[in-house]
């Protein structure tokens, strides 16, 4: 078996692979006070809980966009489930060409998900991450990373405009039955989901004009992605595994 991290802003996701299949995962928020013994403890339970045998596993990866648990996480692999995981940064091999100005600049996130993304849809494809930040990136058919746009999340978005405006409160991120509101919260919701919609949609157009204006795959993931893909006709796909399944892919590129 193998144990694939994702360590997110926010959230925390792991899965565990038997051969090439996905057997099982778990999203956790994300904390970076913890320590590995923490950590451990956490990812013993819930693994043993869905009867993981945690003294089971050959391997593991880690793609990590918080240096601070990164080390964490590394010795808690080693400490609690024996053996010391691969991490996604500068000289893995993925097989990605990099076109970035300076590629180290790249979250493994994102190259995580264009190696997934390429493998499983082909190229030219773009990827719509909806995390933290929201992330849209360009994956030519010669498997070129071109790169991207990087947008605040809707979490986020939503958390500014209520800190900013005193008379404006938290609303649900939810799809509102009509975009023009008849309350105050109506309105925060339809702004904020059809702002968010919009923003998407325009992206993804310019960024397919950019790719040659050709048939473009479009592919999403992140935790809201079903939500707001719901509303655009954008987006080809909705695969919330696409991570965990490039983490499998690039562990098998380098294992050995």
């Amino acid at each position: 078996m193998i144990l694939a991290i994702d360590v997110g802003n926010t959230n925390l996701v792991l899965g565990v692979f038997d051969d090439s299949k996905l057997v099982t995962s778990f999203r956790t928020a994300t904390h970076q006070e913890y320590t590995e013994d923490e950590y451990g403890l956490i990812f013993d339970n819930l693994l043993k809980s869905k009867g993981i045998n945690t003294k089971g596993f050959q391997g593991g990866i880690i793609s990590s966009v918080v240096p601070t648990l990164t080390t964490v996480l590394e010795k808690m692999c080693d400490k609690y489930f024996g053996f010391k995981p691969i991490l996604v940064g500068p000289g893995i091999k993925s097989g990605i060409n990099i076109k970035y100005d300076n590629p180290k600049e790249v979250g493994a996130d994102r190259i995580v998900n264009a190696v997934a993304a390429y493998h499983k849809y082909g190229g030219p494809v773009i990827i719509v991450d909806f995390g933290t930040a929201t992330t849209f990136d360009a994956i030519t058919a010669d498997f070129d990373y071109l790169g991207g746009a990087i947008a605040p999340g809707i979490h986020i978005s939503s958390e500014a405009l209520f800190k900013s405006a005193a008379r404006l409160y938290r609303v649900e991120i939810a799809k509102p039955e009509r975009v023009i509101g008849k309350n105050t919260a109506e309105s925060m919701k339809s702004g904020i989901y059809y702002g968010y919609v919009g923003l998407v949609e325009n992206i993804v157009d310019k960024m397919k004009q950019e790719l040659g204006g050709g048939k473009v795959f479009t592919v999403a993931t992140g935790g809201l992605a079903p939500l707001i893909c719901s509303a655009t006709k954008n987006i080809d796909a909705v695969d919330l595994m696409l991570t965990l399944d490039g983490l499998k892919l690039i562990y098998d590129k380098n294992k050995n």
